[in-house]
């Protein structure tokens, strides 16, 4: 089993930016892959950003390609979402996810994914 928790998310204003953790623990070595997503109120949950075990693949929404940055430091069992410049779009709860199997990955779908944070909340008012 692994244990994921968010933390970092909090109210900013339109424009700021923020940083995002996950913090894994447990069985950290059978993780593969980890990523991040979000969902906003009335909003089914949608993919942000992936990164694979090594860190030297990653994948992006569109819609936060460019000012948003994934990154993990394995020797902490961490994951980071570093987001800049941002809308009141991004204003959701935000997952992490981590997934166990090294094949056929699908970093855009939330089933591809085994363990789940509890999410943190991320406002942001204009």
């Amino acid at each position: 089993q692994v244990q994921l928790v968010e933390s970092g998310g909090g109210l900013v204003q339109a424009g700021d930016s923020l940083r995002l953790s996950c913090a894994a623990s447990g069985r950290t070595s059978s993780m593969y892959a980890m990523g991040w997503f979000r969902q906003a109120p009335g909003k089914e949950r949608e993919f942000v950003a992936a990164i694979s075990w090594s860190g030297d693949v990653t994948y992006y929404a569109d819609s936060v390609k460019g000012r948003f940055t994934i990154s993990r430091d394995n020797a902490k069992n961490t994951m980071y979402l570093q987001m800049s410049s941002l809308e009141s779009e991004d204003m959701a709860v935000y997952y992490c996810a981590a997934r166990q199997s090294r094949t056929g990955w699908n970093p855009w779908a939330h089933n591809e994914y085994d363990y789940w944070g509890q999410g943190t909340p991320v406002t942001v008012f204009s």
